[in-house]
């Protein structure tokens, strides 16, 4: 829903290796994007995304202009900003802080509880900067207000 609220006519193409602990798979998967015309893959797929970016590293150093957008934590950290256009961050931090703080205040209940852009639970990269504009980043803030405010509704299914 995000690509197509940037641009309606870019082409989205998914791809399921069923697994998250698989590298082989991942850059499998990557080739085949790439070979479809992809230039960027968000893989959210665990350790199967190291594959994706051993993919993407591989076709870079070929010339070819791909890029990797990493998952849970900044993946340009361990893969470099050559192939890590960004990354969506899963701020595990504040999902500690927030129950420590229920402990502290007696309110802690238990329970699975999901945090969201409102509750800073997710986000980009820092390094961001490095490779996407800030034209495009202060859109990235514009969508965040516009989903915090609930003036854009953002599928669960």
């Amino acid at each position: 829903e995000g690509v197509k609220a940037v641009n309606p006519d870019a082409k989205f193409i998914s791809n399921y290796t069923g697994a998250f602990d698989k590298p082989d798979l991942g850059k499998a998967a990557a080739a085949t994007l790439y070979n479809e015309g992809v230039d960027i893959i968000f893989h959210a797929s665990g350790a199967t995304g190291n594959g994706v970016f051993i993919e993407a590293s591989a076709r870079k150093k070929q010339g070819q202009d791909v890029w990797v957008i990493g998952v849970d934590k900044d993946q340009s950290l361990e893969f470099g900003d050559e192939i890590t256009l960004t990354s969506m961050i899963k701020k595990v931090d504040e999902a500690v802080k927030r129950v420590n703080q229920e402990i502290i205040d007696g309110t802690f209940k238990g329970g699975a509880e999901n945090l969201t852009l409102k509750d800073n639970g997710v986000g980009v990269a820092d390094t961001s900067t490095k490779n996407v504009s800030a034209d495009t980043l202060a859109k990235v803030d514009e969508y965040k207000e516009k989903i915090i405010s609930g003036e854009i509704k953002v599928p669960t299914e």
